[in-house]
């Protein structure tokens, strides 16, 4: 529910940057919130998807876009703590991504895949639907993180771990990964555009 929150904010904060209407906000923040989760449910056979079935996360959704919009001092504030929340939301998501593919007897390849498809989908429809390049096809270090925590949690699971340890460690890794290559400026090796 937390990485729901923080996601749902930082859809609803792009949104509302992007000049969108009221609808336009609420629909980018729910998408950003439950998106990646909608995909991985999909993907495994959850069906209906919890993201749509559990009258939670679009409460959750929506109270987050509410609150972004009617206080714009706040939306001002949030700005560099959404990456914080961002960070929070995608660990949370790659390790429980990971976990429900798991759970859901999957091999452990489906599972790492659907650990990062359930962190960024959100965040790659979100960037769609603002006519945007995906954040994860540009340098950063954030689909990397998140397949880093979801395979720690695979490998977790593939050695017996308990998981009091393994989703933490997971959790740990991406977060930390992630706000590390923030503070530092961390980015992947890109390739130049060539010149038409």
């Amino acid at each position: 529910m937390a990485g729901t929150f923080a996601f749902a904010v930082s859809g609803a904060v792009a949104a509302k940057d992007k000049g969108f209407d009221v609808f336009g906000v609420l629909v980018v923040a729910f998408t950003v919130a439950c998106g990646g989760g909608i995909i991985r449910d999909l993907c495994i056979g959850a069906i209906p998807p919890a993201g749509l079935s559990d009258w939670r996360y679009l409460t959750i959704a929506m109270i987050a876009a509410i609150i972004i919009m009617s206080l714009d001092s706040l939306s001002k504030w949030l700005n560099r703590p959404v990456l914080l929340f961002d960070a929070l939301g995608l660990s949370l998501f790659a390790v429980s991504g990971a976990r429900k593919a798991l759970e859901f007897g999957h091999n452990n390849e489906v599972a790492i895949m659907l650990g990062m498809i359930t962190a960024v989908g959100g965040g790659v429809l979100r960037d769609v639907l603002l006519n945007r390049i995906p954040v994860i096809f540009e340098k950063e270090i954030y689909a990397s993180a998140a397949l880093i925590g979801a395979f720690a949690v695979v490998v977790g699971n593939y050695f017996g771990w308990a998981n009091d340890w393994v989703f933490p460690t997971g959790f740990f890794l991406c977060f930390a990964l992630r706000i590390l290559a923030l503070y530092y400026h961390w980015k992947l090796p890109a390739f130049r555009k060539q010149k038409l």
